[in-house]
């Protein structure tokens, strides 16, 4: 008797590629044991209402889309009391966390010939305040608000490239933002151009994180603090040392909680998994420890 896997799909993502070989990449599913069910969203937050209200009644549950697509099935999932193994069949421009797993990305037929030959792992998944998710990062300040603010014609258009042209427009706005951070075991307070929470070796794709500093199901989360530093040769030497993966710039501090709460002077816009997160003066992070289960 075959499975039934719940496949919610994002059409708008990765500029509807993913019908290219849908049809293949069907096939290959039913081959493989499943009895496949599609949804489609029409807009944003759908998805959760999707997983929230559905995915109870599937073995397995995957979703065809990019970051934001998936944030969203996760916070549905969350919801559940057991949710379902997550499938993930990467559609979008950034795919921070499709190259964190090692997906293959906009290749539905190869994404989901992962999702029947991988394994179910743990995964932490992010808190947000008191009834909001996120799968992967949760920030604010320095770029940021790119992913969401880039026009939707850009990204259709050039992909990554629009993210990078969009972020060269901000280098002249970094402003800093005077921060109180507690987390485990400590607190921070001063001057940042950047904060955020993550659980994920590629943030996008200009921070990466060594694999051994990121472990997806143990339980607590990267801290990513940047302090201003004050002057465009120590930003520079900055950025240097982040894209060479070291570690060890004054301005930066690296460590791993399971709860970090930030408090402001002045509403403060964030980001989750690279969408619009609004603005607050208080901010209450938390890591859910092996919450779901993803499939890789």
């Amino acid at each position: 008797m075959k499975k039934k896997l719940l496949l919610i799909i994002n059409p708008a993502a990765g500029r509807g590629a993913y019908k290219y070989n849908f049809a293949e990449a069907m096939l290959a599913l039913s081959k493989g044991g499943y009895d496949t069910t599609l949804v489609f969203t029409a807009g944003p937050g759908d998805a959760t209402v999707l997983a929230a209200e559905q995915a109870a009644d599937y073995e397995t549950v995957a979703c065809i889309g990019g970051d934001g697509t998936l944030s969203e099935v996760m916070a549905g999932l969350m919801q559940l009391p057991a949710p379902p193994p997550l499938g993930y069949l990467p559609m979008g421009t950034t795919n921070d966390v499709a190259t964190m797993l090692g997906l293959p990305k906009n290749d539905t037929l190869a994404a989901a010939r992962r999702i029947l030959r991988g394994t179910p792992h743990d995964f932490d998944v992010g808190g947000f305040g008191d009834k909001d998710y996120f799968s992967y990062v949760a920030a604010f300040g320095a770029f940021t608000a790119v992913s969401y603010t880039t026009p939707q014609e850009q990204k259709r258009a050039l992909g990554h490239l629009a993210y990078v042209l969009q972020g060269m427009q901000e280098l002249g706005r970094i402003e800093s933002i005077h921060t109180r951070v507690r987390y485990d075991g400590g607190e921070f307070e001063g001057e940042l151009i950047y904060g955020g929470m993550s659980n994920s070796t590629s943030v996008a794709r200009v921070i990466r994180l060594p694999e051994k500093m990121v472990s997806l199901g143990d339980g607590v989360s990267e801290l990513v603090l940047v302090r201003d530093p004050g002057s465009v040769a120590a930003f520079a030497e900055m950025v240097n040392s982040v894209l060479s993966e070291r570690f060890d710039n004054k301005n930066l501090l690296i460590l791993q909680t399971r709860e970090a709460s930030f408090h402001f002077d002045r509403p403060v816009r964030w980001t989750r998994d690279g969408e619009d997160g609004g603005e607050y003066t208080d901010v209450a992070l938390r890591n859910c420890p092996r919450a779901v289960r993803l499939i890789f």
